[in-house]
């Protein structure tokens, strides 16, 4: 009896001693057993391996729709998913369905049995998304990195281009607190003699060293590409060209740097592409707009303060036009993060910007994450409540229940926004739509 996408799930998830286990040493001999690496993919496709500490899934998301919209095959691989598993491994913009997954997984395991070696939940899934790619002969691979780029499993595949979204501090247990040594080990993605897109300015030494030792072609952000927002349009700037283009529903910045790295790859993309591209491409849970429950709700993974200070870019200004529409309006928050993140650096930020004037929550509605790395509800009240006026924050035993009450205690025209993790988001997601998590 075949086992289930849900049994494989759980499987692979206790095999191994930890979730995270950093290093390319354990994989690479199952990677050459199943044909995943590049010497042994028959069609050679074209690589984009995406790093950085935020926007590498609305990066990945818009250079694979480009890519699609261009006539190409296009595999996409992201994590993690928010309500099921499937939204990790795409094939022209469509989930693989849970058979396909199944017999990658089985074709996995048989590999890393006939090696003797153990692997990680991520190590196992992202061979199984490799396989099924070369499987279905693809010409474009989009690969967003999960944790750093040197020691990630994404990072046994060679790319042809190389994207650096940002260097912030995140995950400071592996990647370190310092900016430079983070940039080197995101660096470790870069390839001799490629295209390397840095998305931000300035450029860490570090970075830059190792950009220049293999003789990469480097292109930054506002050095050899620009772009200017026009309000309903934009304009990317290169040496080669500008192009007028349409606004996508996921941030612009991460679009630029999306269009940059198309542009400086040897696929023939032209302006028809770019532009179908950035008019298809969508992403849950990234400045997520939606109406459900006769409410108006704002979704956002934002988990760090680098990302935090990037989505407030986009609450703040949509905030102001939906006063604009409704001038009674009011802001509810739900919220909650794992134990593991900057929390106070994120509250921090949020309360910036509440000083500010820029946003102005009435309510916060907090909850415990349902994950083992959760904050628990006495730390996150305690946190919170340095940053927001305990008088405004209201506590629920489940993201379910506080999902549950801030639409009783809000009306139509207001403004419901949810962040601080992926998980909370999916959560939340689940709620309102009564989907499935696997």
């Amino acid at each position: 009896m075949q086992k289930s996408l849900g049994w494989w799930l759980e499987y692979m998830a206790s095999i191994h001693v930890s979730a995270i286990d950093m290093g390319l040493e354990r994989v690479l001999p199952v990677a050459r057993r199943l044909g995943v690496l590049n010497q042994d993919l028959p069609n050679k496709p074209m690589i984009f391996s995406v790093a950085g500490t935020n926007g590498k899934g609305s990066t990945t998301a818009t250079i694979a729709a480009i890519c699609q919209a261009a006539g190409y095959k296009t595999a996409l691989y992201q994590s993690p998913h928010l309500l099921s598993f499937t939204e990790r491994v795409r094939i022209d913009g469509v989930c693989v369905d849970d058979k396909t997954l199944i017999e990658a997984f089985e074709q996995v395991e048989q590999a890393r049995l006939a090696e003797g070696l153990s692997l990680s939940f991520f190590e196992m899934t992202t061979l199984a998304a490799f396989w099924i790619f070369a499987q279905a002969s693809c010409d474009v691979w989009v690969l967003e990195i999960g944790l750093g780029g040197r020691l990630d499993v994404v990072n046994i595949i060679d790319p042809d281009v190389a994207v650096i979204t940002n260097i912030g501090i995140d995950h400071v247990d592996w990647l370190s607190d310092d900016i430079e040594k983070i940039a080197a080990e995101k660096a470790g993605i870069i390839r001799p003699n490629i295209p390397v897109i840095f998305g931000s300015n300035p450029m860490p030494a570090s970075a830059s060293q190792i950009a220049q030792q293999q003789g990469a072609e480097i292109h930054q952000l506002g050095e050899h590409y620009h772009y200017q927002d026009c309000g309903e349009s934009w304009i990317f700037a290169n040496a080669a060209l500008t192009m007028a283009l349409p606004k996508p529903k996921l941030s612009l910045l991460n679009a630029v740097n999306a269009v940059a790295a198309v542009l400086a790859s040897p696929l023939a993309i032209d302006l028809v592409a770019v532009k179908t591209g950035l008019d298809i491409v969508q992403l849950a849970g990234r400045f997520d707009q939606r109406i459900i429950a006769d409410r108006h709700w704002i979704f956002d993974v934002a988990h760090n303060a680098h990302g935090m200070a990037f989505f407030l870019e986009q609450w703040a200004a949509a905030w102001q036009a939906h006063l604009a529409i409704y001038p009674e309006a009011r802001q509810k928050i739900v919220f909650s993060m794992l134990g593991d993140k900057d929390v106070a650096a994120v509250l921090e930020c949020v309360q910036n910007a509440s000083r500010q004037g820029r946003i102005a929550a009435d309510k916060w509605h907090i909850a415990a994450i349902d994950n083992p790395r959760a904050m628990s509800l006495e730390q996150l009240l305690q946190i919170t409540t340095d940053y927001v006026d305990e008088c405004n924050v209201e506590q629920h035993p489940s993201l379910d229940k506080a999902v549950q009450a801030v639409i009783a205690d809000s009306r139509e025209e207001d403004l419901i926004v949810v962040f601080g993790s992926f998980h909370t988001i999916s959560e939340a997601l689940i709620a309102l739509l009564g989907k499935p998590y696997d």
